[in-house]
């Protein structure tokens, strides 16, 4: 997993949720020795540093849900291994690894929701899971969702934490991007507002498709927004890059996320805008 390397809004490698978990974890930011169950109350902010730890989908889900209100759906009938895919691992032991250490069927988990008691349809995405990637167990997870929040006409609202594509998948992972767009389409013609929240990280094939057309976007303070790594633009561009270009506050500055929230504020912010497009019709 990647580490940012910035003083005040540092993400830092944890794996958490993985049985057995320790009771205390080290912050690789400061070094500080910090309780989990402290930790976990903190929103999984380092209570010396303010670093940011990783979170999974669960525990995404459960800082911006109500308590005990979510409700997840059952997971759909895919292929798992449709191009036979094979390369220090076969695909179908890869996926499975990402299964047993995550608890999750693929790398978004999504449910029927209460915020602040305003019911919503919510997908998280977990980048334990193959780098959060998007194949098409995702996209039809993420399809369903969208569709189910048309026809009940509750907001659609999805925490991104990706890599892009899954590239395992070759091109039936490219053509999830035309798949969720066109759910995300469905949204707009039933007037359901959706709401993305970028985080640490958010790129490739889904900040490309899902992840940049939500009516509101919201950033997570020391979020990672961009398509490809610098080297790669700059490579293909011929063009050097402004410091800072792929961060939240860049994005904000640019136009591409309506606003920068600190994680311990997500919800409140969250909650603000339902209230809004809920209440606005």
């Amino acid at each position: 997993m990647p580490i940012r390397r910035d003083k005040r809004d540092r993400y830092v490698e944890v794996e958490v949720g993985v049985p057995p978990e320790p009771l205390w974890v080290r912050c690789e930011a400061c070094g500080e020795l910090v309780f989990r169950r402290k930790l976990q109350e903190n929103q999984y902010i380092c209570p010396r540093c303010g670093a940011y730890f990783f979170l999974s989908a669960r525990e995404r889900i459960a800082s911006l849900a109500d308590p005990d209100s979510f409700q997840e759906f059952s997971t759909p009938s895919i292929c798992e291994d449709p191009l036979g895919f094979s390369d220090q691992l076969p695909y179908k032991e890869r996926v499975h690894r990402a299964r047993q250490e995550t608890g999750l069927f693929e790398a978004v988990l999504a449910g029927s929701a209460r915020i602040g008691g305003i019911p919503v349809i919510l997908a998280a995405m977990d980048f334990r899971f193959i780098g959060g990637s998007m194949g098409v167990g995702v996209g039809e997870i993420l399809r369903t969702a969208m569709e189910l929040a048309a026809q009940e006409r509750k907001p659609f609202v999805l925490v991104v934490s990706s890599g892009g594509a899954r590239v395992q998948e070759g091109v039936l992972s490219l053509l999830q991007m035309v798949k969720v767009v066109a759910a995300r389409e469905a949204l707009a013609q039933a007037a359901v507002p959706y709401i993305a929240i970028l985080t640490y990280p958010s790129t490739g094939g889904v900040l490309a498709s899902i992840g940049s057309i939500a009516d509101v976007t919201i950033a997570e303070e020391g979020a990672l927004i961009g398509f490809a790594g610098p080297r790669v633009i700059e490579q293909t561009t011929g063009e050097r890059l402004p410091p800072g270009f792929q961060t939240a506050k860049f994005a904000q500055e640019h136009g591409m996320v309506d606003a920068v929230v600190p994680r311990a504020k997500l919800r409140e912010e969250l909650l603000r805008a339902l209230s809004v497009l809920v209440e606005g019709g």
